[in-house]
């Protein structure tokens, strides 16, 4: 049957009634460790400064094996971080890494949240730290996800003090100690009490570390053995931990499970006394909600039966636990406990439920159609009683029986408000540079994602009960090779915009043409596209008409920008506007197999930069490492790049090329580079040059890349605007062709460069060096060595920052590289 769409109220909240993109059903151990935790209600918060920073044996242990509702709370989202797997940085990275963290938290079965707090990269104190997170706006954060989240005991990562260690994990230390005290304090954040009452937690520790049996035990310590074995698993929580900590793929954390006994070590931080356990006096049982024993002896005698060949033979008795939660006063635990006991019944059912749209993305004003589909894989008497798409399509009563393996299909025809929102990440908004984002609905603050843009909310009969989910409106299709995939619903705008170049170069005087290319994501998209705040350069026309008929087509406009004799950069805007309705927004699409496909809507710009710089040589040769965007920005200086894969670098010719740059940790993540050092330097030695950007400090590298040994450093100089002095003034490489000035060092982003040569062969010229406040020089920046007639360059500089950023004076010092051995 068909229903009609009309708007009724906003979208509900997702949260208690089902995971998003959440499909399937469990299996045995997964639905026995699910009616387990139905009689566990303790609850811990574990708490980090990044991704990748959880404990996730300890995670594990909590979850799967204590059955406590769990969650790891990371401060920042990582947008700061290295990228192993691809060119992300910045905003995208963090959503990769919050996309990473939702893959961990799925194999360790812990919950996820962050504050809004932004990785500005490497910090070396906590108080630099502090004040660029703004310190109240973050410990208000902290203390909003323990209210809400209510935990008996929290854990930290970090201490609370140290000296040259990471300033994140430090601030990260002393924020989560203030709130543990703060959260209990009605004074303290008096605005959030409207939503979430203060929150008194038990105890904090600190997480020491992990030490085996043979190892000395730091004293006084509690501890736990986060390598014990799970039958019902079939692993021991290092082993999960393990696999869950390898879905940091971007930060190259793939890791190996662990067998055997390890003991995790915690020092009491305040709150309550333990002697023996984390959660020493704590009551975890029914025992904590008034009138809740009963329901604790329901659900034992419901494991005490089950039987995993046939777990429907539970669901009556799990109905009945059903019945007596809802007799129960209203509170935190009860609300939580009727959605898991949902969702072990539809697990016991084999109720296999699915809200599928005929597309992957709708614009506002559309109308998609939504096929809402449930299979009762049992002989249980379930009846499909209402079914409603909350703000869109109004509760429609169906009382529909649904047979014993038979499928049952709703059609919804949806229509999307033209006010709708997009498929946006919440944190995502408009925010100043380095400075926390915002957060838009208070009811999101803390989340890991949006909840879906579209869900279909049903509500089941079964024995005189009502059981209420929400389904994920998602867009599945196959793929030949892949098999059945799935990706969720996206509200998209009618129209994206998008320079070809994100960074326009403008060497000399004359014009140049800029491409914006265009993407309809609905039908017979019309209307004009300009550049805005121009700020002196002259765009030629004022506007450029386009026309898109069908869906997903493509189209591109092209301008021609002259920029003003005394100007250097600008930052333009493409704007659509439609008959009125105006738009500027970009697209960008994260898709990596280990995590779930990711969409957002930056603002649609273009850097263009009035560039006084001289080339020399037109050819090069380029070596992707990890990942980045260096070739590209050489490419708008008007360098051909060509990129080298294995073949060319073990048996083709590079004597064609003026230099070869090797990107960013090329060398720890190309192992035919080892066997292509002997022709790299053949080709140096014949007359060429090698830029070799940085690579992480690893045993001898050094050794390994260059002419003459040096060895590559940690060092690394986090401040962006960190004084440069010339160790060599007078070099070729600060003078030709270009002359190189302290204003060349103006405007650099996020750090001066990081993983420095340490030490360094003799026959090595150290041109350059800078450091942070209070720390010694460090010289090995930027490393010359004359090979036979050709030039060796080890630059641990920050160059895929600062390149595609459109930094003018990276690119002058940059092409003075390349041009080494022309002067």
């Amino acid at each position: 049957m068909k229903t009609a769409a009309k708007v009724i109220g906003p979208l509900l909240l997702f949260p208690l009634l089902a995971a998003a993109q959440q499909r399937g059903i469990p299996d045995a151990a997964d639905l026995e460790i699910a009616l387990q935790k139905l009689n566990v209600l303790g609850s811990v918060l574990y708490v980090g400064a990044h991704p990748d920073d959880e404990n996730t044996a300890l995670l594990a242990l909590f979850s799967k094996g204590r059955k406590y509702r769990t969650a790891y709370l990371s401060v920042t989202r990582g947008e700061g971080g290295q990228n192993l797997v691809g060119p992300e940085q910045g905003a995208d990275l963090g959503l990769l890494r919050t996309q990473e963290l939702l893959a961990a938290r799925r194999i360790d079965g812990a919950e996820q949240h962050f504050t809004r707090a932004v990785d500005f990269g490497y910090s070396k104190t906590a108080e630099e730290t502090l004040e660029i997170w703004g310190k109240e706006s973050v410990l208000g954060d902290l203390v909003w996800v323990i209210r809400k989240f209510r935990p008996d005991v929290i854990i930290t990562r970090f201490a609370a003090e140290g000296a040259g260690g990471h300033g994140h994990h430090t601030a990260s230390g002393m924020l989560i100690k203030e709130a543990f005290d703060a959260a209990a304090d009605p004074s303290r954040f008096p605005e959030q009490l409207k939503y979430a009452p203060a929150w008194k937690a038990t105890r904090i520790l600190l997480n020491r570390g992990r030490f085996r049996p043979e190892e000395a035990t730091p004293a006084p310590a509690l501890r736990i053995d986060v390598g014990a074995y799970d039958p019902i698993l079939g692993k021991s929580f290092s082993e999960i931990a393990g696999e869950s900590r390898s879905q940091h793929k971007s930060q190259g954390f793939g890791s190996g499970g662990r067998r055997g006994t390890q003991f995790d070590h915690f020092e009491l931080w305040a709150g309550e006394p333990a002697a023996q356990d984390v959660f020493d006096g704590i009551d975890a049982t029914w025992s904590r909600v008034p009138g809740g024993q009963k329901v604790s002896l329901l659900l034992s005698e419901c494991l005490r039966a089950f039987d995993p060949r046939r777990p429907s033979r539970s669901i009556p008795a799990l109905l009945g636990v059903h019945a007596e939660l809802a007799k129960l006063p209203d509170s935190d635990w009860v609300r939580l406990k009727k959605a898991e006991l949902a969702r072990a019944i539809q697990g016991c059912a084999g109720m296999w439920m699915e809200a599928i749209a005929d597309d992957y993305a709708a614009a506002p004003g559309d109308a998609i159609l939504v096929r809402t589909t449930l299979v009762n894989r049992s002989e249980g008497a379930f009846t499909l009683q209402r079914l409603a798409i909350p703000g869109l399509i109004p509760e429609t009563i169906l009382d529909r029986p649904l047979k014993n393996n038979e499928a049952a299909t709703i059609e919804s025809q949806v229509l999307i408000p033209k006010d709708y929102r997009l498929s946006q990440p919440y944190w995502l908004e408009p925010s100043p540079s380095n400075a926390p984002s915002t957060a838009g609905d208070r009811n999101l603050m803390g989340e890991a994602e949006n909840p879906p843009v579209l869900a279909v909310r049903i509500v089941l009969g079964a024995e005189g009960q009502s059981l209420e989910y929400a389904l994920p409106v998602l867009f599945r299709w196959t793929d030949q090779v892949q098999g059945e995939l799935y990706r969720p619903l996206e509200v998209r705008p009618r129209v994206t915009l998008g320079a070809e170049d994100g960074v326009k170069i403008f060497a000399g005087e004359g014009p140049q043409p800029v491409k914006i290319k265009l993407k309809s994501h609905s039908r017979n998209v019309a209307g004009t596209v300009r550049l805005r705040g121009s700020n002196g350069w002259r765009v030629v026309p004022d506007a450029r008409p386009f026309s898109l008929a069908a869906k997903y087509e493509e189209g591109e406009v092209v301008f021609e920008i002259t920029p003003p004799k005394d100007a250097q950069e600008a930052v333009l805007t493409a704007v659509a506007d439609l008959g009125g309705e105006t738009t500027d927004r970009a697209i960008v699409e994260i898709t990596y197999p280990h995590i779930h496909r990711q969409v957002h809507f930056p603002v649609a710009q273009i850097k263009v930069v009035k560039l006084d710089v001289q080339t020399r040589g037109k050819r090069l040769g380029y070596i992707m490492g990890a990942g980045d965007e260096v070739a590209d920005a050489l490419r708008r200086l008007g360098y051909e790049v060509t990129m080298l894969g294995d073949e060319t670098l073990e048996s083709g010719d590079l004597s064609s090329f003026d230099a070869v740059v090797a990107g960013v940790r090329a060398y720890n993540t190309r192992d035919r580079l080892k066997k292509a050092r002997a022709r790299l330097l053949e080709y140096v030695e014949r007359g060429g040059t090698l830029v070799v950007q940085y690579n992480v400090a690893s045993g001898a590298l050094g050794d390994r890349i260059g002419p003459y040994p040096f060895t590559v450093g940690r060092e690394r100089v986090t401040v962006e605007d960190a004084p440069v002095t010339y160790s060599l003034p007078g070099h070729p490489l600060l003078t030709f062709p270009n002359t190189i000035t302290a204003e060349d060092f103006e405007g650099w982003i996020q750090e001066r460069g990081l993983y420095f040569a340490s030490s360094w062969d003799d026959r090595y010229e150290a041109v350059l060096s800078c450091h942070d406040p209070g720390e010694p020089e460090r010289k090995g920046g930027l490393l010359y060595a004359r090979h036979g007639k050709g030039v060796f360059i080890y630059t641990a500089y920050a160059w895929f920052r600062q390149l595609p950023a459109g930094v003018p004076g990276a690119f002058r010092l940059f092409a003075n590289l390349i041009s080494a051995g022309k002067g």
